[in-house]
């Protein structure tokens, strides 16, 4: 084999390497302060795509809010949990999370979140936040 041969193969492999994992990761920048003090307005966050895993309490999501904008939150409840209190009021005295849904909760006091919007279909959700991005990296959405 030729070495343009293999510079071409080796090439094409970065290519193909490249594009597998824009199709499965996400950088997010975190706008609002919703998630404060875990996220601050301006950090950037990893997140993985078509999560294959359960959903699970404690788990931080990014997903579409009823608006249609993009958002992040804390799971507080999936399919089968109790309802917690602060939401009770939204769920028109539903107890238990439903089949599919989710109880999505900022960290911070002032979050637009189930509180408000009631429960979140699973099937609105892009992905899991896999950790929180050094201030100098620099990766583009």
């Amino acid at each position: 084999m030729s070495s343009w041969a293999a510079v071409a193969i080796a090439l094409a492999a970065f290519v193909l390497a490249v594009l597998l994992a824009r199709h499965r990761f996400l950088v997010v920048t975190v706008v609002g302060s919703s998630m404060e003090p875990t996220l601050l307005p301006g950090d950037r966050v990893l997140v993985r795509r078509h999560r294959r895993a359960p959903i699970e309490v404690g788990d931080v999501l990014v997903f579409h809010e009823p608006d249609g904008q993009r958002a992040i939150k804390r799971v507080a409840a999936v399919a089968g949990d109790a309802v917690p209190d602060s939401v009770l009021p939204v769920t028109a005295g539903t107890v238990v999370v439903p089949p599919g849904m989710l109880v999505l909760l900022g960290d911070g006091i002032r979050s637009g979140d189930s509180r408000q919007w009631g429960f979140i279909p699973t099937d609105r959700t892009l992905g899991l936040m896999i950790r929180k991005l050094p201030a100098s990296t620099l990766v583009h959405e």
